[in-house]
């Protein structure tokens, strides 16, 4: 999976310079101790500037390259004999470098297509290519262990109907559907990507009692109408399809056979039957080459303009004369996954744990998704390596992961996570996650209680581009030169950050650099050296950028001597999520509780802001450090609630979650703001109270972190 493409468009964070919004803040620099080596994000307290500058010098933009080479040379799906043939030379260099590395396998359900059919049979007859050409002008596009073009989970099936064009396929299209006067009941539906996650368009269309679901990229979104195609320019073709999973993530990530816990060889699973996340309809993806004598066939009603793409035809609705043949018939295999787990352990806080990662499984070569991520993380470990032979130790211990299967379902990251959920939940400080990367602006979203932490490290590294840090670019972008702080964006989900932060409440972070330039290349065969090295980060040098601000996050967080936990610009902005909700219908629903609970956080997360900031001026160290460093990674946990949200137990943070009909776009304080969208008063009153005494809790553990900076 990938941030930065036009499917996307409501997903968690956009790696663009708009993922952060301004917040107001009082907090100013400060000099301080500077023999007191503590981590915040308004550098009030220095930072080891000597292992930090040796650290950003190591990074090799022409190791990126040769690494992506190598990595994105051959089809490494999951399951593929290049996926683990990749995995095992990582784990080898990560060897080489110093670290302790190993694979940790998994054991998942993995559906791969046996037939594949999609015909018009009337008013006439045509058969879809369901095929990506190989071109002349990219080497890679012609491999012969390519996944054919499908949605990994779709329902098996063979149905003939008639065709219905339903835009993007979310709940609300079908509601204009409806004052259209057309029913899909009994009918196939065809969508264009964009609007919403994939996996989103079948649920509804199912929901609604269609047999059928075909999804197919429109021009409009990311071809011809947005600039040149390849091998030309960066965008889609006729030919090029996106692949992809329609697992129903939003009720639970990973394995479908074993909801929340570990897909081990010998594990429990269920019954195909008993899996809740599989789609229960043949779904299908097409190139707007194939879509096109579909969409031209319709007849019926004229869609609303903007239900309109780039196609060189007038888009009806249908029903009519258009009929469409589609089967779908799947191998449900047993397939194992190999995750790459490597760590520096820690010389004082050992125990702790800074874990960093990105996946390494593609849907075909995948250069840009994901090894222009990967790339980068394994150059980091690289130089963290080259420090240890300088001398350095980490105090907390390091773990970098290349995760398998994220593509169908983040299924490598959440089996890990579920088989260690115990020992994550004592030991886990953050994660930080990057995807795909390229060229333009950094960006980032996440706990905001790492909100400052994140600017302050954008403060410290430049742009590549010039001499500005990768803050003064992110800042002038918006326009805002007076902003202390620049927000970063809540997250949904969509990457392998889920199961950390949604499941078991370990602070996150997902970073990474974008919004310059296009490409249509998404999931399709196209995703290649060749492509990237011609209309993406072509230098490397944003890939470079990538290494020296995640590794500098990396360094600060295992190192400080106090955690950079700060909850003023949480308090803040949980504030504005109940404003937002306020708004909303409430049929006498009182959610005066919820700014009740606010109001405390925001007097606790001051106070916690006046005790540190008295520590950092004395320039001691609390005598219970070590507590103290536990609260405030514990604080995320106390933001999750065992009971989860209503119908999807397995997503237990109260805060931030994907949105049900949205997928990887995030619903803050979802629990009651879906219920009040759905107009369940009585949902949303309990949730209400859910919610308040989650806030509750997170209050009583700043008061306790607080104190224990006192000394009390």
């Amino acid at each position: 999976m990938r941030l930065r493409t036009f499917e996307r468009g409501l997903a968690a964070l956009l790696v663009v310079a708009l993922a952060f919004t301004p917040l107001a803040s009082t907090v100013t620099a400060n000099s301080f101790n500077d023999n007191w080596p503590v981590a915040t994000a308004v550098s009030v307290f220095p930072f080891d500037d000597d292992w930090e500058n040796k650290f950003r010098a190591i990074p090799k933009a022409e190791n990126l390259k040769e690494a992506m080479r190598r990595l994105s040379a051959e089809p490494h799906h999951l399951g593929s004999v290049a996926g683990k043939r990749n995995a095992e030379w990582m784990r080898d260099q990560l060897k080489s470098w110093g670290l302790k590395a190993e694979l940790e396998e998994f054991d998942v359900l993995f559906p791969t297509p046996k037939e594949r059919v999609l015909e018009l049979v009337s008013p006439e007859k045509f058969q879809a290519k369901l095929k990506e050409p190989a071109l002349a002008e990219d080497p890679d596009s012609g491999d012969a262990d390519q996944l054919p073009t499908y949605n990994a989970y779709s329902g098996d099936g063979d149905v003939t109907a008639p065709l219905v064009y339903v835009n993007y396929g979310v709940p609300a299209d079908y509601e204009q559907l409806a004052k259209m006067g057309v029913d899909v009941k009994g009918k196939i539906v065809i969508a264009r990507y964009g609007g919403s996650w994939r996996g989103i368009k079948p649920k509804v269309a199912h929901e609604h009692g269609a047999i059928g679901c075909i999804i197919y990229s429109d021009p409009k979104e990311d071809g011809y109408y947005r600039g040149d195609v390849y091998p030309k320019g960066p965008y889609r073709n006729e030919n090029g399809v996106q692949r992809g999973s329609v697992m129903d993530m939003p009720i639970h990530p990973g394995d479908p056979l074993t909801p929340g816990w570990g897909s081990t060889k010998n594990a429990r699973r269920l019954a195909r039957e008993e899996a809740k996340t599989l789609m229960k309809i043949p779904v299908l993806p097409i190139s707007y080459g194939d879509a096109l004598p579909l969409l031209k066939s319709l007849t019926g009603q004229v869609v609303p303009e903007s239900w309109r793409g780039a196609l060189p035809i007038t888009y009806h609705v249908g029903p009519g004369a258009s009929t469409v043949r589609l089967k779908v018939v799947s191998d449900w295999k047993i397939t194992t996954l190999y995750n790459v787990i490597a760590r520096i352990e820690g010389s004082t806080y050992p125990e702790e744990w800074i874990i960093r990662g990105n996946h390494h499984d593609a849907w075909v070569n995948g250069a840009d998704d994901p090894v222009s991520g990967m790339v980068a993380v394994l150059e980091e470990a690289r130089a963290f390596g080259e420090l240890l032979k300088q001398g350095w130790r980490p105090k907390r211990t390091i773990i970098f992961c290349a995760w398998d299967g994220e593509e169908q379902g983040l299924l490598g990251s959440t089996e890990w996570a579920e088989q260690h959920a115990e020992e994550l939940k004592q030991k886990a400080v953050v994660y930080i996650n990057s995807d795909s990367t390229s060229k333009g602006v950094f960006g980032a979203g996440g706990s905001h209680t790492l909100e400052k932490f994140v600017n302050d490290a954008a403060r410290s590294v430049n742009d590549p581009k010039g001499k500005e840090t990768l803050w003064e670019v992110m800042r002038n972008r918006r326009g805002d030169e007076k902003r202390t702080d620049l927000r970063i964006g809540a997250l949904g989900s969509g990457s392998d950050y889920t199961a950390f932060l949604d499941h078991l409440g370990i602070a996150s972070l997902n970073i990474g650099f974008g919004g310059d330039g296009g490409g249509g290349i998404y999931h399709s065969i196209y995703d290649s050296f060749a492509w990237y090295t011609r209309f993406s980060d072509t230098t490397f040098e944003y890939g470079q950028t990538l290494v020296k601000i995640a590794g500098t996050m990396t360094m600060r967080l295992a190192d400080a001597q106090i955690l950079p936990f700060e909850f003023t610009n949480f308090a803040e902005t949980v504030e504005g999520y109940v404003e937002e909700i306020s708004r909303l219908p409430k049929q006498n629903v009182d959610l005066s509780p919820l700014s009740v609970a606010v109001g405390k956080l925001k007097l606790a997360a001051s106070d916690y802001d006046r005790a540190l900031r008295a520590i950092a001026r004395s320039g001691s160290v609390p005598a219970d450090v070590r507590e103290l460093n536990r609260l405030l990674y514990q604080s995320e946990r106390k933001l999750l609630s065992s009971a989860g949200l209503p119908r999807r137990e397995w997503f237990k943070h109260q805060i931030y979650a994907p949105g049900f009909y949205t997928g990887y776009g995030v619903k803050t304080l979802p629990g009651v703001r879906e219920a009040l969208e759905e107009k369940n008063w009585a949902e949303a009153a309990e949730q209400v109270k859910v919610v308040s005494r989650t806030l509750d809790g997170m209050t009583a553990q700043i008061e306790t972190a607080a104190k224990k900076l006192r000394g009390q």
